[in-house]
């Protein structure tokens, strides 16, 4: 049986990680400035990660949503203290595209409303409303296409009036830092209206913190910066470091009922295992602090590439924007230099998204690498 092609692979085939670091099966070292992305946030098989997965699954893997599971009663509690979302309740699920699938659909249970506000470059997945409200008509299937959604411009908060108004909009769903659309992001004034406006015509507010969460702004949430209090905030990605994990917070505003959500495999015992591990190294090993301060270290050795337009994003949730296509680029690091970065739907800007863990020699040896390419191209 043949797999179904829908990736362009690059000729790498990874067998082991640690750290930073990715290994093929040549026994080649690749820096990773990518992290599957934005996924590996306390570092490939970190020895705490590992352990309690190893534990867990030794004793218990898997068993059903209809049973207790004490484990995620222990993860909403460490979430809740370390990020600082006091009295949000928790869903857990599988990944970010059922995170923001079931934040949507809890938002039109809630306002008994149907349409979705999302904005220009948004990226919430690939499946039914999630896939819809991503501004990208390419991956959006006729079926999907019967979801209807209004797409705004990015801090445009008299359109989004204009639309609220007329009452019939659920939800607004917004990345405060948008990923695979290019590293863009408005002022706290934009998302601070945005708070009022979905307060006022009783339409839901949900961050989506799929990529920018757990730690990789330097902040828990991304929205944090902008002191909003969002009614629904999706997570996933960094939380599980590479274990399938996601979730959304809720409100207390929004009540719950039974039938209202459900999942066969959301919050099982190795997800938790792994949530928890992920929560307890990022406060551990003080990993916020360190994502700050590489950003800042980073941030300054950029401002001396040559060609480089403008550095986009916060934290280790960086793009650099150049002034022509990075394709080559981005293929030069990979394969002269084994190094592994993104790309964005803008096609010239380079995504870094390394492990929260990183360096500044790791950074070192990318601003090395690039300028060596730079002067090639």
């Amino acid at each position: 049986m043949s797999l179904f092609n829908v990736y362009p692979l690059y000729d790498i085939t990874p067998v082991s990680a640690k750290d930073v670091y990715v290994y093929d099966d040549k026994g080649l070292e690749f820096l990773d400035l990518y992290g599957g992305h934005a996924v590996i946030s306390i570092g490939h098989s970190h020895p705490k990660y590992v352990a309690a997965i190893s534990d867990q699954v030794s004793k218990l893997g898997f068993y059903s949503n209809a049973i207790q599971n004490p484990m995620q009663v222990e993860l909403a509690d460490k979430l809740e203290a370390l990020s600082g979302c006091k009295d949000y309740q928790l869903f857990l699920c599988n990944s970010g595209a059922e995170a923001n699938e079931n934040a949507l659909k809890l938002a039109s249970f809630h306002n008994g409303k149907k349409k979705i506000l999302a904005f220009r470059n948004s990226f919430h997945g690939r499946t039914s409303a999630a896939v819809a409200a991503t501004d990208n008509p390419k991956i959006v299937a006729p079926i999907n296409a019967q979801q209807k959604v209004d797409f705004v411009d990015l801090g445009d908060l008299d359109v989004v009036e204009t639309i609220l108004k007329q009452n019939d909009t659920c939800a607004v769903i917004v990345e405060c830092i948008q990923g695979v659309g290019g590293l863009d992001q408005s002022t706290t004034e934009f998302y601070k209206g945005l708070e009022t406006l979905c307060k006022q015509y009783n339409t839901a507010l949900i961050a989506d913190e799929v990529q920018s969460g757990f730690g990789r702004t330097g902040d828990f949430f991304a929205f944090q910066k902008h002191n909003i209090t969002p009614d629904i905030i999706s997570i996933a990605k960094g939380m599980g470091n590479g274990f399938p994990v996601g979730g959304i917070l809720i409100h207390p505003s929004i009540e719950a009922s039974f039938g209202l959500l459900g999942t066969t495999f959301g919050g099982n015992h190795l997800a938790c295992a792994a949530t928890l591990s992920v929560l307890n190294v990022l406060e551990e090993e003080k990993l916020m602090e360190n994502v700050k301060n590489m950003s800042n270290y980073f941030q300054e050795k950029a401002k001396t590439l040559p060609n480089l337009k403008s550095i986009k994003g916060r934290g280790l949730m960086i793009g650099l924007e150049f002034d022509f296509p990075i394709t080559d680029l981005r293929k030069k690091l990979i394969f002269e230099h084994h190094i592994f970065t993104g790309s964005a739907k803008n096609p010239n800007l380079l995504r870094i998204l390394p492990p929260l863990t990183i360096q500044k020699k790791h950074i070192d040896l990318f601003f090395e690498a690039t300028c060596k390419v730079l002067k090639t191209l």
